[in-house]
């Protein structure tokens, strides 16, 4: 079942009801945080591929903004949903991406298999309407599910479940919440500590790995002691190790993160800076995910 909702996919005259501050406030918030880094490793694990080819912010961005397209497609018009021109009038509205940067993703997707011609599309000049393939659809329902589950952590409200019981919701709620957040600042544009990993190749899921790790993200003298080697996480997110240690050495001199002063191998200090700058950009995220959800509900139980 796709959804024909862009044209009211956000209700912006409506008030929102979360806020990042319902989630900042909230007396778990840093403990329900890792566990939700903890689920995106383990999507990492099940769709390793996929994920990697959106772990950086850009790339992460251009893939919500292409499945709500995808979503949003009218089977009656066979030309809507994805294909270029439309991804491009979105990240054009979102200021997401340039114009050859998303041209070049599409293409990335292509050759990698994760889209496809759609079925039923008619392929015309400068026109080529595409679908995800299955693993690109299994990836996208397993990182939602996951983000549910985190939101289901702070409120009880059973928002997995519901998704497992009428799919319907997530059709509607994905593309809501995606274009709640690629037309967010404070989200499309990280804070600047943030944007050191983000902004990179595999970058976002490296900062989500350093955050998973110590068992608590509260600060003691200004820092969280994690323990990370560099070759295994380089070996494990198929990067460079030249790549992660660039990646590390640029935080390490931005004051992000540093090593001990024994010069102990295989241990880090994050700054609480880094950390608060995480903590204030992810709760962004949520409150633009639980906005999505709420929203998609109230589509659905109005439906005939």
């Amino acid at each position: 079942m796709h959804v024909v909702a862009e044209q009211k996919s956000v209700e912006r005259d409506q008030s929102l009801a979360f806020t990042k501050d319902d989630f900042l406030q909230h007396r778990s918030f840093r403990a329900n945080l890792q566990a939700s880094a903890r689920d995106l490793m383990a999507a990492y694990d099940s769709f390793p591929r996929v994920a990697r080819l959106v772990a950086s912010h850009q790339k992460w961005t251009l893939s919500q903004a292409i499945y709500a397209l995808h979503l949003e497609r009218d089977p009656e018009h066979p030309e809507t949903g994805i294909t270029t021109a439309r991804l491009l009038k979105f990240v054009h509205e979102t200021g997401g991406a340039s114009r050859n940067t998303a041209a070049a993703f599409i293409a990335e997707l292509l050759t990698y298999k994760l889209l496809r011609d759609a079925e039923g599309g008619r392929a015309r000049k400068k026109i080529r309407p595409l679908e995800p393939t299955e693993i690109s659809e299994g990836a996208m329902l397993r990182w939602f599910t996951s983000q549910m589950g985190t939101l289901d952590r702070f409120d009880g409200k059973g928002r997995v479940q519901q998704v497992e019981n009428n799919p319907a919701l997530f059709q509607r709620a994905q593309p809501i919440a995606a274009r709640l957040l690629l037309s967010d600042r404070r989200w499309s544009e990280p804070p600047e500590g943030v944007a050191t990993f983000v902004w990179t190749e595999c970058g976002g899921l490296l900062l989500d790995d350093l955050m998973s790790r110590p068992t608590s993200l509260d600060p003691v003298d200004g820092k969280v002691w994690v323990e990370a080697n560099l070759t295994d996480l380089a070996a494990h997110y198929m990067i460079s190790n030249t790549h992660i240690r660039r990646i590390f050495t640029r935080a390490q001199d931005a004051g992000l993160l540093g090593r001990p002063a024994d010069g102990q191998r295989g241990k880090f200090w994050l700054s609480e800076r880094l950390i608060d700058e995480y903590c204030d950009w992810q709760a962004v995220k949520l409150a633009g995910l639980a906005n999505g959800f709420q929203q998609a509900e109230l589509q659905v139980s109005g439906d005939p």
